[in-house]
C-alpha cells in the first residue's frame, strides 16, 4: 500500500474519492474497504497503483526497513 508512504499519493485518493465513489472513504491499515465488490472504484485504483513503479515502492520498503 504505496499510498501511506506517499503522502502526496494519499492525498491524491483522498481529495480524488467522492468523483469515484458515493460511499465514504473506509480506510484501515494498508486498506481499503468494500462492502460490494461493485462499488469498487477501479480507474481510481488504478491510476493510483500506476503512480508508483514497484522498484520505486522497493526502494521506499528497504529504506524504512533500515531505519528500524
Amino acid at each position: 500500500m504505496s499510498l501511506y508512504a506517499n503522502p502526496d499519493l494519499m492525498n491524491g485518493l483522498v481529495k480524488t474519492w467522492p468523483e469515484h465513489s458515493t460511499k465514504k472513504l473506509d480506510m484501515g491499515k494498508s486498506c481499503i474497504r468494500f462492502k460490494t465488490i461493485d462499488r469498487i472504484p477501479h480507474a481510481l485504483l488504478g491510476e493510483l497503483a500506476s503512480k508508483m513503479s514497484v522498484e520505486e515502492w522497493t526502494d521506499v520498503y528497504e529504506r524504512q526497513i533500515k531505519k528500524a
